[in-house]
């Protein structure tokens, strides 16, 4: 799924056809307002046919045409295998896959692409020179680790048991991580029972960020649904061990893949049968329809779904503690470093954490996460100041030996409601720049100038890795100039201000 097209796209390819075939055999209901159009380098994309009103349903799709792990014709191999999550679907697409066209969902298949550029796919060359000193490098190649690893535990075994005859061509670690790549980009969460699930035509309306203009649902249902997956990393490795058939069990593959409606249990749930696509905005003739994948930063987005887009406000660039740590080691000793990190945490601040790696947060603005600045400036303390500190808060811990909730901040400044100009002066802007400049570093020799200048020249759908790669590197170094710009003009600030309050002193 690609963000916007700029090549005039067709409505008549064979794929498209076929795939309109087998809606109306599936009882999709889509508007004909709505306007499928194929670019062979752009993929398939929606518009209107007509001007669309805000209210409009445009299309009803039931959940028994979902491609899920509770529809596909392997949902008794999966429920066998204690497979979830991302695995199960993994495998239900693969297995409808190598059904050709056996496969109830044959022409939706096809319809599809092999798989998705997403930088998981990407060579380890690719990841390397493209994505170095990004925020998707080391996330990158630890996703391709796990995948790979959970293909060997979960998938391999499978294949070495002549039980289940699953086609060994269509379920190799390529097929794999090509099915991760469908469902990161393209699965919608559908309801509690079906869990999520491959959702035809829904998967095929483009991203814009903020500017959705369709909005999937179901039918009379309270509760809304986008089409992440889940809230967790999409690459989280599934926890499930490989299966072992018995004499007793009854594990069946239907040849044709999905079984029918009456085969499904009675228990299916209250969840409405179908779910629609509505219109949330109004839509002039000719113009794409969009949907949104969330407000999502050009890492998140070439992560999940391959591309970026121009001047993201959701951009960040983080900084790791490490970074931190590299910094104050060039200037002060080990047992300085780990005296004012013990104290930062006594205080009651972290970092943000994700697979056991502490980081902060820099905002599209340049404005660094508060507690970054809180832990600069306890870096930077006089000695005396410092023991005073903490001392203050050696006193003021309760009978378990933790802070009051909100103390820390007070005995800081005094306050509870604290600012980054309170935290701001030249020693801290200084240690900011430094940290600025190590995360800057990690970029390479290459200039932010050369980065602007190769994307200039770099075409967009010929050399689409190197296009959103550089378009993601050029937005996070922007940042990390405002970051720099931010330390600077808030240091000289900070050191004006109490320049001018010491005149006013001594005239008084």
């Amino acid at each position: 799924m690609a963000a916007t097209t700029t090549t005039t796209p067709s409505s008549s390819s064979r794929r498209v056809r076929a795939f309109k075939r087998w809606m109306k055999s599936q009882g999709v209901d889509c508007s004909d307002a709505l306007q499928l159009c194929d670019s062979p380098l752009q993929g398939i994309s929606v518009r209107a046919l007509c001007d669309l009103t805000e209210g409009d349903v445009v299309a009803t799709i039931p959940k028994l045409a979902c491609l899920t792990v509770r529809t596909t014709g392997a949902r008794d191999l999966i429920e066998a295998s204690s497979f979830d999550g991302t695995l199960a679907l993994s495998v239900a697409i693969m297995y409808e896959r190598s059904l050709g066209l056996r496969s109830p969902w044959a022409p939706y298949l096809n319809a599809m692409p092999y798989q998705e550029c997403l930088p998981l796919v990407w060579t380890p060359q690719e990841v390397d020179s493209f994505l170095c000193g990004t925020e998707l490098h080391k996330t990158v190649k630890e996703d391709q680790a796990l995948i790979r690893e959970d293909w060997e535990e979960s998938i391999l075994p499978l294949l070495e048991l002549e039980y289940f005859q699953l086609d060994p061509s269509f379920f190799g670690v390529q097929d794999y991580f090509a099915a991760k790549t469908l469902i990161a980009s393209r699965s919608f969460m559908i309801d509690d029972f079906h869990g999520s699930g491959m959702v035809p035509l829904a998967d095929l309306f483009n991203h814009k960020t903020a500017a959705e203009d369709v909005h999937f649902t179901s039918v009379s249902s309270h509760s809304e649904s986008d089409s992440e997956t889940d809230d967790n990393n999409e690459y989280e490795r599934d926890q499930t061990p490989p299966i072992s058939p018995t004499d007793d069990s009854d594990i069946g593959i239907t040849p044709s893949g999905r079984k029918s409606p009456a085969d499904f249990p009675s228990d299916w749930g209250e969840e409405p049968a179908a779910m629609e696509m509505i219109m949330v905005k109004d839509v002039k003739v000719g113009s794409e329809v969009y949907n949104t994948y969330g407000s999502l930063g050009n890492a998140a987005l070439l992560h999940r779904y391959g591309f970026t887009e121009p001047d993201n406000p959701y951009d960040i660039v983080n900084i790791d503690m490490e970074i931190v740590l590299e910094w104050s080691s060039s200037l002060f000793s080990s047992r300085h470093n780990r005296a004012r990190v013990s104290l930062w945490r006594k205080l009651g601040f972290s970092g943000c954490d994700s697979q056991d790696s502490e980081y902060f947060e820099i905002s599209f603005d340049g404005e660094p996460q508060i507690e970054l600045l809180i832990l600069l400036y306890i870096m930077v303390l006089p000695e005396d100041a410092y023991y005073k500190l903490d001392f203050a808060v050696s006193t003021s811990v309760n009978s378990a030996g933790e802070l009051k909730e909100g103390i820390g901040m007070f005995l800081l400044k005094g306050t509870s409601e604290p600012s980054g100009d309170m935290f701001m002066n030249k020693s801290v802007g200084n240690a900011l720049l430094s940290v600025a400049n190590i995360r800057e570093s990690l970029y390479g020799s290459n200039t932010l100038e050369d980065d602007i200048e190769a994307f200039e020249k770099c075409c967009c759908v010929r050399e689409k890795k190197l296009y959103h790669s550089l378009m993601l590197r050029i937005g996070e170094r922007r940042i990390l100039q405002k970051l720099r710009s931010y330390a600077a003009e808030a240091a000289h600030l900070r050191t004006s201000r109490r320049a001018s309050t010491k005149k006013k002193l001594k005239k008084t």
